[in-house]
């Protein structure tokens, strides 16, 4: 006779992390777990009782597990008695009860079946990444989440995960947008390929709050340029620098770049990670003199070389750029003499930018061509936020040499102080 029995299975799980609640069937010494769509934490389980505790949910998760467990004990004495078990491994029993239990399930149907799909098509590690965090977060909302079908998010489920972020560790309205965003993007991707027709954001609105400025003045842009740096500052001085060169290029992108990026007529030519769209962008020689400066041997640049992940060059990069200010050499006070082991003078640096980040280049590049006037049309286009849309080719190359012209009014401004 087949065994049932709840089990918390906490192999594969980690310290402080939900574990899923599986029916456990056993035969003949065999054993195999058929899911329930239903985790929590080890200290909520009793596994004497098999019963969840210490949870506010507890009676209704309860209900629901008890009732799969009868339904399943169910099943296995009718099949037991006509004899459809004869003979069956335990694994091919489990099979035969989730057949019955759920037929003609597509697991395309199942949100997070779907949503695991999505993450395995984007394109960008930094992007799957943030999908991932979406991910756990809606596993750690709803206890039922493998079994969550589109049609079970509704605007109510969405507001309560959106108070569920707030309360567990997403104090930003913004921050909060993006998990939303993220859930969105997965519906619209199962709209598009026919998986579903329920749409709960027609409904439901992503709040969202305007960010902080982040641009620099064209004063406070010299005088980063024209800052005194250490020897280790001055690559990511020369990094900013070419961000901004090149309209505020992403990081991702600018190690992704290869020896071909550059075509025979001088123009940077990529596409970008995130978006699949195609950019094109005139190098000036103050651009070109950075990149000759860092050359790469598999890549354009030596960092594409260096650094397999862009998200900790970003790290590294955004801690130089905020350590750069003025520079003061003091005497030291435990030098005493020749042999003493330390050096005459200690270099002390007091940061001009402690808030700086590589972004703000992307930013203060668009802030700066408003400032001479550029159309909004051509920052847009500069930007990316025009590429890749349905135009002819004149109109793509008549676009192309307006922004060209836009980006060396910007750094003749900056650099050399002309309009």
């Amino acid at each position: 006779m087949i065994s049932v029995r709840l089990y918390l299975d906490a192999r594969a799980a980690k310290k402080g992390e939900p574990c899923p609640i599986k029916l456990m069937l056993n035969h003949r010494s065999k054993t195999a777990l058929l899911s329930l769509g239903i985790s929590v934490l080890p200290s909520q389980w009793d596994s004497r009782s098999q019963l969840v505790v210490n949870t506010p949910s507890r009676d209704s998760i309860n209900a629901y597990l008890l009732e799969r467990r009868s339904t399943v004990q169910n099943m296995i004495l009718r099949m037991t008695s006509s004899g459809e078990l004869l003979g069956l491994s335990v694994t091919e029993v489990k099979r035969k009860i989730e057949a019955a239990l759920y037929p003609d399930v597509d697991a395309s149907s199942f949100f997070v079946s779907r949503f695991k799909d999505f993450i395995s098509r984007c394109n960008a590690n930094r992007t799957r990444e943030i999908y991932q965090v979406t991910l756990a977060k809606v596993k750690a909302f709803d206890p039922h989440y493998s079994s969550l079908r589109f049609e079970a998010i509704t605007k109510d489920w969405l507001s309560k995960f959106e108070v569920f972020l707030s309360e567990t560790g997403c104090k930003s309205v913004n921050a909060r947008a993006i998990h939303l965003r993220n859930i969105r993007a997965v519906f619209n991707d199962a709209i598009d390929n026919g998986v579903t027709s329920a749409y709960p954001f027609r409904k439901f609105k992503i709040k969202t709050e305007a960010t902080s400025k982040r641009s620099l003045s064209v004063e406070q842009l010299r005088s980063l340029c024209a800052c005194e740096v250490l020897p280790w500052q001055q690559r990511y001085l020369d990094v900013f620098k070419l961000t901004f060169f090149l309209i505020g290029i992403n990081t991702i992108d600018l190690l992704a770049l290869g020896k071909d990026s550059i075509t025979p007529d001088g123009r940077l030519v990529y596409r970008r990670a995130k978006t699949s769209k195609l950019y094109s962008i005139k190098l000036e020689p103050e651009a070109e003199e950075i990149i000759r400066r860092y050359q790469g041997t598999d890549h354009l640049l030596c960092f594409g070389d260096a650094y397999k992940s862009s998200h900790a060059f970003c790290g590294k990069l955004d801690h130089g750029l905020k350590s750069i200010g003025q520079v003061e050499r003091v005497p030291n006070p435990k030098y005493t003499g020749h042999g003493c082991g330390h050096h005459r003078e200690v270099i002390r640096c007091t940061p001009l930018f402690p808030f700086l980040s590589i972004y703000w280049a992307r930013h203060t590049w668009a802030s700066v061509a408003a400032q001479l006037d550029v159309p909004v049309e051509v920052i847009a286009h500069a930007l990316g936020h025009g590429f890749g849309n349905r135009t002819t080719a004149i109109y793509i190359d008549f676009d192309l040499r307006k922004v060209d012209a836009a980006n060396r009014r910007v750094m003749d401004w900056v650099l050399y102080g002309r309009r």
